[in-house]
């Protein structure tokens, strides 16, 4: 069973989790009841309507998407993309982020609100393929052409859908580092069952040194990341999302890339079959390296690192001025 195929028997896959995290700790007694509940049951799937095309999505404030109060209703009228899962048929509704209050603060001008996926006016422009590849639930654009929804499908209060996103994307980067190791162990697996049973100039390719090292590295490296994603996700279980931000960031810059770099291992020494569809392993490196990009591209990672120590280096050093000036 492949790690995509794990995750949709253990409904545990993206988009639903983050979702499902949402409902649980934004959505009323009555959200919970539609919608959280049967996600939980596997009875429906979602989608969660986020980036735009228009504008560089990694900075959540840029969003143009408008969420417009009238009377009892919600309007929504903008254009969404990389809305995953959306052409699953099971996907029954979709958490939309959108701007309700242009003049607020930065932060405060955006909302989160639920949007059934019969609403009219929701319509599916495409599926966007990765690496030229479908998805086997879609990554959609879709447009919201005048989508009225009631009032009471609003997540949270007015203003409250960055915060939300934050609260969302923490655990949710941790869901997907998690993918991104299974990714990396399955790749790991053919690439030693490979090297035990090809034989290259009259012994397998387990013998040859390079192979091993290739093997070696690959298991150094993914037991780093694990060890690093299970510290992330215990720091925000433990003392929660704002604690546990720079790990966050670590894990989400480090595990991506610790996939790809295995999988690649792995292609090289199935050769050429490496390429083909005859393996799992140039689709799981297509998906893992379009990982690098979504919930924040490494570059905003390695920023929001690299502030976090240059912060910490500078309250040590006035920490010891003071005690020793």
């Amino acid at each position: 069973m492949e790690p995509g195929d794990r995750a949709e028997a253990l409904n545990c896959a993206a988009p639903d989790t983050g979702n499902m995290e949402i409902l649980h700790m934004f959505g009323t007694d009555e959200q919970r009841r539609q919608w959280l509940k049967p996600l939980l049951d596997g009875e429906i799937r979602s989608a969660f309507s986020m980036t735009e095309p228009a504008v560089a999505s990694s900075d959540a404030r840029n969003i143009e998407t408008t969420i417009s109060r009238d009377g009892g209703d919600y309007v929504i009228n903008g254009r969404k993309w990389w809305t995953s899962g959306a052409s699953d048929p099971r996907c029954k509704i979709l958490i939309v982020m959108g701007r309700t209050n242009p003049d607020a603060a930065a932060h405060q001008q955006q909302s989160m609100i639920l949007v059934p996926m019969d609403t009219p006016g929701v319509t599916i422009i495409r599926s966007t393929p990765v690496f030229g590849w479908q998805d086997q639930h879609g990554h959609c654009e879709v447009s919201y052409d005048n989508v009225r929804v009631p009032a009471t499908n609003l997540l949270g209060e007015e203003g409250s859908g960055f915060a939300i996103a934050q609260a969302r994307l923490g655990p949710g980067r941790i869901h997907h580092c998690m993918r991104a190791l299974g990714g990396a162990e399955r790749a790991l697996a053919l690439m030693v069952d490979r090297a035990r049973n090809r034989v290259a100039f009259g012994r397998p390719l387990a013998e040859q040194g390079v192979v091993q090292q290739a093997i070696a590295k690959s298991r150094n490296e993914i037991d780093q990341a694990r060890l690093l994603c299970e510290k992330a996700a215990w720091t925000i279980d433990q003392h929660g999302n704002k604690e546990a931000r720079h790990l966050v960031a670590m894990i989400k810059a480090v595990a991506p890339q610790v996939a790809c770099d295995v999988i690649d291992r792995a292609i090289q020494v199935h050769g050429a079959a490496g390429v083909s569809d005859d393996t799992p392993l140039a689709r799981l490196y297509s998906w893992h390296r379009a990982m690098r990009i979504f919930d924040g591209p490494d570059e905003v990672h390695l920023r929001s690192i690299a502030r976090a120590e240059l912060g910490r280096e500078k309250s040590a050093f006035a920490s010891a001025v003071t005690r020793h000036g």
